[in-house]
C-alpha cells in the first residue's frame, strides 16, 4: 500500500497505528489463535494501551472496563460471532475497527447495514457481464466482505445489524452456524478457515425496527458498551480525540481548552441524566442523545472555527452554534429545556457567567 496515513482523510485503525502494531507484534510471544497476528492479550494492551518497560507507549484507543475488551477478544477467540450494542456515541464502531485491525491486520471488511441492503451484499453477487459470456464460473463470481473474510480466516464487520431487514439478516445464520456459504450455481461451498469470526454493531434506540430473531440471537455474544461512567474518563476521551483530529487535520492548540471540555461534558452529562453533578437538582431531558461522540463533534466543530476564524483559541461563540443543534432537535420540547438550563442551572455557576450571559443573549 503506498498511501500515508498523511494522504487519507481518515486512515484506518492499521495505518493510523501501524507502528504499535508493528512493535507489539515484534515482542508478542504469547499463544495466538490460528491466522490472528496478534495474541488475546496483546490485542487488550492495544485498545487499552499500555506502557512497556523499554519506554514504547501503546496509545488507548478505549477508556472503560478492561473486561469489556477482554470478554469481546475472548469471544472472537471462539466461534462465537460477537455482538456490540449501546446508545448512539460509545464507541461501538471504533472499538470493532480496532478489533479487526487487531487481530486480523485489515479493518476493511465491513457490510454497512442499512434498510435495503440486499442478500447477495452479505453472500455473494455475480459480474454479470462475464456470467452471461461465459455462465457461472468462479471467474464471475463477486464475493461479498463475509466471503472474503471466510476464505483468509479473517474478522468481517457489520455495522447497524438490527437496520438490515430480517429475512436478510437470517442469511447470516448458516455462516454463524456451519462456517460456510453454498454458492449452488457453481455446486460448491465456501468453508471458513480457522481465524474467521464476525462483528457486528447495534444501537439501542433502533429497538425494534429490525430485531434479531431468536436464531440469530443465539449465535451472538452480546456486549453492551456503556456510556463513560465518570465526568473524568468522559472528558479525557473528547480531549484525546480533538487532539487526534487537530493530528489529522493540522490544526495548533494555542491555549489548552480542558476547561471548554469540561463545562461541555458537564452540560450534556447533566441533561442527559436529568440531574446536575451533584444530584441536588432535577432537570428535564432533551430528545436528543447527547453523547460522548457529539460533545467530540461540538469541540471538533469549535476548533475549526477557533483556527480559521479566530486566533487559535477556543471560545465560547465557537461552541454556542453547535451545542444548541445538538440539544435543541425539537423546538416545542427540546427549547424550553434549554432555556430552563440557562436559568436554572448555568445562571447560577460563577465560573459559567460568561456562557450563561453569551448563550442568553444569542437567544433574544
Amino acid at each position: 500500500m503506498n498511501e500515508t496515513a498523511y494522504d487519507i482523510l481518515k486512515p484506518s485503525a492499521e495505518i493510523r497505528f501501524r507502528k504499535e502494531l508493528d512493535y507489539l507484534i515484534s515482542v508478542d510471544s504469547a499463544t495466538k489463535p490460528e491466522h490472528w497476528q496478534l495474541s488475546p492479550q496483546a490485542v487488550v494492551d492495544y485498545i487499552m494501551g499500555k506502557k512497556f518497560a523499554d519506554g514504547f507507549e501503546i496509545e488507548p484507543k478505549y477508556i472503560g472496563k478492561r473486561n469489556i475488551i477482554e470478554m469481546a477478544v475472548a469471544t472472537l477467540a471462539t466461534d462465537r460471532a460477537l455482538l456490540l450494542m449501546g446508545l448512539p456515541g460509545t464507541a461501538k464502531s471504533w472499538v470493532s475497527e480496532h478489533l479487526a485491525a487487531a487481530i486480523s491486520g485489515d479493518s476493511g471488511l465491513l457490510v454497512q447495514g442499512t434498510a435495503g441492503l440486499s442478500e447477495e451484499s452479505l453472500r455473494y453477487n455475480w459480474n454479470f457481464a462475464l456470467l452471461i459470456a461465459q455462465g457461472p464460473s468462479k471467474a464471475a463470481l463477486i464475493a461479498s466482505p463475509v466471503m472474503k473474510a471466510m476464505e483468509k480466516g479473517a474478522i468481517v464487520r457489520i455495522e447497524e445489524l438490527t437496520r438490515i431487514p430480517a429475512e436478510i439478516q437470517d442469511s447470516l445464520i448458516t455462516v454463524l452456524s456451519e462456517k460456510l456459504i453454498s454458492i449452488p450455481e457453481l455446486n460448491q461451498q465456501v468453508f471458513a478457515k480457522k481465524g474467521f469470526n464476525l462483528i457486528a454493531t447495534a444501537n439501542d434506540k433502533d429497538k425494534g425496527v429490525h430485531e434479531l430473531s431468536s436464531a440469530m440471537k443465539r449465535r451472538f455474544n452480546t456486549i453492551y458498551l456503556p456510556l463513560p461512567e465518570s465526568l473524568e474518563d468522559e472528558v479525557k476521551i473528547v480531549q484525546q480525540r480533538l487532539g487526534d483530529f487537530c493530528t489529522d487535520f493540522n490544526m495548533k492548540l494555542q491555549t489548552d481548552p480542558i476547561r471548554e471540555i469540561e463545562k461541555l461534558v458537564v452540560l450534556f452529562r447533566e441533561l442527559r441524566t436529568g440531574k446536575t453533578i451533584d444530584g441536588k437538582l432535577k432537570l428535564k431531558i432533551p430528545s436528543s442523545t447527547l453523547s460522548t461522540a457529539e460533545a467530540i463533534s461540538v469541540m471538533t466543530a469549535a476548533q475549526s472555527m477557533a483556527t480559521y476564524f479566530s486566533k487559535g483559541e477556543i471560545l465560547p461563540e465557537h461552541m454556542y452554534e453547535s451545542i444548541y443543534s445538538t440539544i435543541v432537535r425539537d423546538k416545542d420540547q427540546d427549547l424550553q429545556i434549554w432555556k430552563e438550563y440557562l436559568e436554572t442551572v448555568m445562571r447560577n455557576r460563577a465560573d459559567w457567567e460568561n456562557y450563561y450571559q453569551l448563550f442568553k443573549d444569542i437567544l433574544r
